[in-house]
């Protein structure tokens, strides 16, 4: 079954907000199987939302929405479906119950605009919303499906966990979806590409080979629909772990931290951070999963050389010597976190994140990454591109991988 996707919001068409909903929900629903073919965002007009819909029933069988289902006057799209289906609002006690369960949970007092949201149309199927005021209304017309959902990202995504996927799922994928993970780095996607090109073409009937590239990295996913097809996808996996090699990281699509994370925790190890040019996202990014205090001790963001001489102790001299976007400082960098630290790991890093600053020997986008394990240590130097916020993402990115190759 295909999917289409619409984003309701005048936020979103002038650049206040990023939409953010439909690429977690893309990300989702592929890894479940759903094909996604088209992402539409509309802004809070009735006319544009029932020709949005059109489009997208154009192309699709199922066509989720998010957004323009809260209390306010410019949320309108509960009247633009009412008018869609060819129907009317009907007050929903179920809902009202739900409101006023999670207002006495937040010592919130009830007001008229936001009782008003028990207000549903008459012949869809309400879902209650677990986390929010607006429920979720499944709408069913002959062979087309549609998902009305809040803009709330955090609400949207307590949906399509707890309600939305599991229900697509057991009514709409009866073949088991078959699918391996791979973590690539240190390569283009267009060299991989290449490099993958003969492996492509003797794959057997049905499997897809897919890039996603980001920030430094490329993952691949194998995949292919019935359990019938389980054998071969076991020899076609084994076959492209081979072709790939070194520039393997990891047969997963969790994020980067979490397989850190894992690979820490299940060697008992501790780490720490000491950051010049990424001020602090590496941390940022480790303490984003659950339970890195098992293993995370804590970060110094020596931005400043004088913060790196005066609390990471890296000497003078080799700042003077070499400048601070160097082997030799970066190197001073992770040895110093780690002892301050008692940490059994550690990274570091120091360069040139942009756009301005950059030099003959060190342009923009030169960076340092040292790693440490106990007394071994990987230093390398990378040169990225000359977008400041690509710089420091693919830098965090790079800079755990590198520590995961250690850890082996």
């Amino acid at each position: 079954m295909k999917i289409a996707i619409i984003t309701v919001g005048d936020e979103i068409l002038i650049g206040e907000i990023r939409d953010t909903n439909s690429i977690w929900m893309v990300a989702e629903l592929t890894r479940e199987g759903f094909e996604i073919v088209n992402i539409i965002t509309v802004g809070d007009n009735e006319e544009d939302i029932a020709k949005g819909i059109d489009f997208a029933f154009s192309r699709a069988d199922i066509v989720l929405m998010t957004g323009g289902v809260g209390p306010t006057r410019d949320d309108v799209t509960k009247r633009a479906l009412c008018n869609y289906f060819h129907t009317g609002l009907t007050f929903d006690q179920e809902v009202l119950q739900q409101i006023e369960r999670l207002f006495t949970k937040r010592n919130f007092t009830l007001n008229e605009p936001t009782r008003n949201q028990a207000y549903v149309p008459q012949g869809c199927t309400v879902i209650q919303n677990r986390v929010g005021t607006a429920p979720l209304l499944w709408f069913e017309r002959e062979n087309q499906l549609l998902v009305s959902m809040p803009g709330v990202p955090f609400e949207m995504k307590s949906a399509m966990r707890e309600e939305i996927i599991p229900r697509l799922k057991s009514r709409f994928l009866q073949d088991e979806y078959l699918k391996s993970h791979f973590l690539v780095s240190g390569i283009t996607e267009s060299s991989l590409a290449l490099q993958l090109e003969k492996f492509e073409r003797q794959l057997p009937e049905d499997f897809s080979l897919a890039y996603l590239p980001a920030n430094g990295l490329i993952r691949l996913r194998l995949s292919v629909r019935g359990l019938s097809r389980l054998p071969e996808m076991q020899l076609q996996t084994e076959q492209l772990k081979r072709e790939l090699q070194e520039r393997l990281v990891a047969e997963s699509d969790e994020p980067v931290e979490l397989l850190l994370g894992k690979a820490l925790r299940g060697r008992k190890l501790t780490i720490s951070t000491a950051e010049s040019c990424t001020g602090g996202y590496i941390a940022h990014r480790i303490t984003l999963v659950p339970g890195a205090s098992e293993y995370y001790k804590g970060s110094v963001v020596s931005y400043d050389n004088r913060i790196k001489i005066s609390m990471l102790d890296v000497s003078r001299s080799a700042i003077e010597s070499f400048g601070a976007v160097s082997r030799e400082v970066v190197e001073e960098m992770a040895l110093q976190v780690a002892a301050k630290m008692e940490s059994d790991c550690s990274i570091a890093v120091s360069g040139v994140a942009g756009p301005d600053g950059g030099t003959a020997l060190n342009p923009v986008g030169t960076v340092w990454i040292s790693t440490r394990l106990h007394d071994r240590q990987m230093t390398q130097r990378y040169q990225f591109g000359l977008s400041r916020e690509e710089n420091i993402n693919r830098t965090t990115n790079m800079a755990i991988v590198q520590m995961m190759k250690m850890l082996g």
